[in-house]
C-alpha cells in the first residue's frame, strides 16, 4: 500500500542520486512519519544503501521545527526563547550610546531575523 509506495519513492531517489554522482548522506537522513491515525500500525525502519535511517518525532529543517503532528508549538517556543537573549545584546548598545542607525541595523539583522 502507501508504506511500500514510499520505499520505492526512496529506493528511486537513492538510484537517481546514485546516476548522477550525488551522494545521499543516510547517517545525516531521519525519517518523519506523519500519521494521524488512531493506532498507525508498526512499520519497519527504512534503509538507504543499507544504512537504518533513525527515525524521529520532530527535527529542524531551516529554522523550523517540523513534528509528526504538524503543530507551531515547538518553533514558537524556540524563536521566543531566542528573541530575549538577542534583545540583550540590543540593551548593551543602547547602554553605550551607539547611533540609532546602528541599532537600527543590530536589530534588523539579528533580532528580526529570527521573528
Amino acid at each position: 500500500g502507501e508504506e511500500s509506495a514510499y520505499r520505492e519513492e526512496v529506493t528511486q531517489l537513492a538510484s537517481w542520486c546514485h546516476s548522477n554522482n550525488l551522494e545521499l548522506n543516510a547517517v545525516k537522513t531521519v525519517d518523519l512519519i506523519v500519521d494521524f491515525r488512531r493506532t498507525p500500525p508498526p512499520l519497519t525502519p527504512l534503509t538507504i544503501n543499507n544504512t537504518t535511517i533513525t527515525s524521529v518525532v520532530s527535527f529542524k529543517f531551516l529554522g523550523t521545527i517540523i513534528s509528526k503532528d504538524l503543530k507551531w508549538g515547538a518553533t514558537i517556543d524556540s524563536t521566543v526563547k531566542k528573541a530575549p537573549q538577542r534583545m540583550y545584546f540590543l540593551q548593551q548598545l543602547r547602554n553605550h550610546n551607539l547611533p540609532q542607525a546602528t541599532k537600527v541595523q543590530f536589530y534588523t539583522a539579528i533580532i528580526e531575523s529570527v521573528l
